[in-house]
């Protein structure tokens, strides 16, 4: 029984750091605010980048709403990456027009690099990635432009959801808002650097070419992570921009949901091990260090979920049967429960709380089962990009 009550109490302690740090960052994200940069005459010269594996269906879409976007059109220029598409759709992309580079490359941090290195490429100031069903609002490379002209040397912008079309797709982008609030709005409050998500993220373009350089992240799935670690390593700070807003598609259904996960929960343990890494040992010990490494030990939001409910379950059987295993007393891990509780009130946008939201709810069990059916699913060194394909247009 002591052994039992002792790894309770060891787990009790992992998931109250988790639930302190998200109830700090929470509060941070809802109630604090981000400094605002006044609009610049000056245009710096953008690179919108689009990487696009077997996307037919929709990059002819993303790339002529990104070409028709109002940013003076000689200060930017649209550049797909064409890795696998079809023929047709690789003419289609030549005649709205935008740059297209065809590719046989099967990993999206390599079309990232190619598009870095093609030959006219030295005359971007700023290199904005976006994913291939991702479309930019209005203004968005403006208020960009605003931020480095600034100063800033890395932002990410405010990835929203662009369709809601089924309850899944309604709980994708409520997680989206949460992720906004928790890994990109609150610390960025707070001063820590914000975290990339992968798209709607813009870089100094030397700065991103130098990083898309190094060997390990040619062969990495989870390029946006190593995005952050060399950041870190480079002491740069990611700023967030509130309104810059890139409308983005959330999954649909659950098959979707599970090879995502799949992809981001392998991301996150490979880069665990990648603060143990020998360069690692050069990395400067500062504050943004210690809590890029808490950022990627922290459990992902939905497995939290399940086990506080498991607890919740496990402490309701302690009353009525009278039995007692759990360590500290119940009080504490019902307290917990409560915390979790307020930083996700406080993390999702008033927008949600609608009768939509309700109903989207009833899914949440199915999603679970697809969470413990991803963790199965993960391997250990994976190389292959793990698609998801996308198919919705705005």
């Amino acid at each position: 029984m002591i052994i039992i009550n002792i790894i309770f109490l060891l787990l009790f302690i992992y998931l109250a750091i988790n639930i302190i740090y998200f109830l700090v960052i929470a509060v941070a994200g809802r109630f604090g605010r981000l400094p605002i940069y006044s609009n610049n005459p000056l245009k710096k010269n953008i690179a919108v980048i689009i990487p696009s594996y077997k996307e037919d269906a929709i990059i002819v879409d993303t790339a002529r709403k990104a070409a028709a976007h109002n940013y003076p059109a000689d200060h930017f220029q649209v550049i797909v990456v064409a890795d696998k598409l079809q023929p047709e759709t690789v003419a289609q992309l030549r005649s709205i027009p935008v740059t297209v580079l065809e590719a046989d490359l099967n990993m999206k941090s390599k079309s990232l690099n190619a598009a870095l290195h093609y030959p006219d490429a030295g005359v971007f100031d700023i290199a904005v990635i976006l994913d291939a069903d991702n479309i930019m609002a209005g203004g968005c490379l403006e208020k960009i432009n605003d931020a480095f002209q600034h100063g800033c040397q890395a932002v990410q912008c405010h990835r929203t959801a662009k369709n809601q079309q089924t309850p899944v797709a309604v709980l994708d982008a409520i997680s989206e808002e949460i992720n906004i609030n928790l890994f990109r709005r609150g610390p960025a409050v707070l001063g820590i650097s914000a975290a990339p998500i992968g798209s709607g993220m813009a870089f100094n373009f030397t700065l991103l070419k130098e990083i898309f350089s190094l060997d390990h992240i040619l062969s990495n799935p989870g390029e946006d992570r190593e995005i952050d670690i060399q950041l870190m390593k480079r002491c740069i700070f990611m700023h967030f921009i509130d309104e810059a807003y890139v409308y983005d598609e959330k999954v649909s259904n659950s098959g979707v949901f599970e090879k995502q996960r799949v992809r981001w929960l392998e991301a996150q343990v490979n880069h665990v091990k990648r603060f143990f890494d020998a360069d690692m040992k050069s990395a400067p010990r500062s504050a943004t260090f210690f809590v890029k490494f808490l950022q990627n030990l922290l459990l992902p939001r939905l497995l939290l979920i399940m086990v506080l409910g498991l607890f919740f379950i496990l402490i309701s059987f302690q009353y009525f049967f009278s039995f007692n295993v759990l360590m500290p007393e119940p009080f504490w891990w019902l307290a917990t429960i409560v915390l979790y509780a307020i930083v996700l009130v406080l993390s999702v946008p008033l927008k949600f709380y609608n009768k939509n939201t309700l109903k989207a709810v009833a899914q949440v069990p199915v999603l679970m089962i697809a969470m413990v059916k991803a963790i199965l699913k993960m391997k250990s060194g994976r190389k292959e990009f793990l698609h998801t394909p996308k198919v919705f247009k705005s």
